[in-house]
């Protein structure tokens, strides 16, 4: 079953790695970190996981732009539908909701521990070393510089710690976003 939706995944990832396998990789890794400290149901986090951002390469398509954890929920329940995998619908449910609260811009709050696990290690993937990287590798792609690299550590970034639900996320964000500020506070001046 999950090498089935890995592929899946994978065939509907971005290709690079700041919002791509990778990213989903390091997610899926971090749920079951910490969804087996907190008793969680793995097997809803290791599909959530896996697809959360399948729709970001549907997003913005023509002049309609839509959220990805949205289009990522739809194509989520609408694959796990035609394949015979005998999830409870009720799994089904919380997978899909897993994806949609998971989002940073989709302001949906999660209801259920594997949401909120979901939510966290996606957030926390945007901090360290890590995260470091894809900020600026999304700057870049997007044609940035310097002062936008600034701009979305200040706006996004250095927010993310706040947003943790879970205790243990939490005190994972503390020590990765000691990287950030020390990026952050190096770069302010050097500038």
């Amino acid at each position: 079953m999950l090498e089935t939706i890995r592929k899946f995944a994978r065939e509907n990832s971005e290709s690079d790695d700041i919002h791509g396998f990778p990213h989903i990789e390091r997610v899926y890794n971090l749920c079951l970190k910490i969804g087996k400290k907190l008793d969680a149901n793995i097997k809803i986090l290791k599909i959530a996981a896996l697809l959360h951002d399948v729709g970001r390469k549907k997003e913005e398509v023509g002049a309609f732009k839509r959220k990805h954890a949205e289009i990522s929920a739809e194509l989520a329940v609408n694959f796990l539908a035609t394949v015979d995998f005998d999830l409870p619908k009720e799994d089904v449910e919380n997978i899909a909701h897993c994806i949609r609260a998971h989002s940073f811009s989709n302001e949906l709050k999660p209801k259920t521990l594997e949401a909120k696990i979901l939510s966290d290690a996606d957030k926390l993937d945007a901090l360290g070393a890590i995260g470091l990287y894809r900020t600026i590798g999304f700057t870049v792609k997007s044609r940035g510089g310097v002062d936008q690299v600034i701009e979305h550590l200040e706006n996004k970034i250095m927010k993310l710690r706040n947003q943790m639900y879970l205790d243990v996320s939490k005190k994972i964000a503390n020590e990765r976003e000691r990287i950030i500020l020390d990026f952050y506070n190096s770069i302010i001046r050097e500038k």
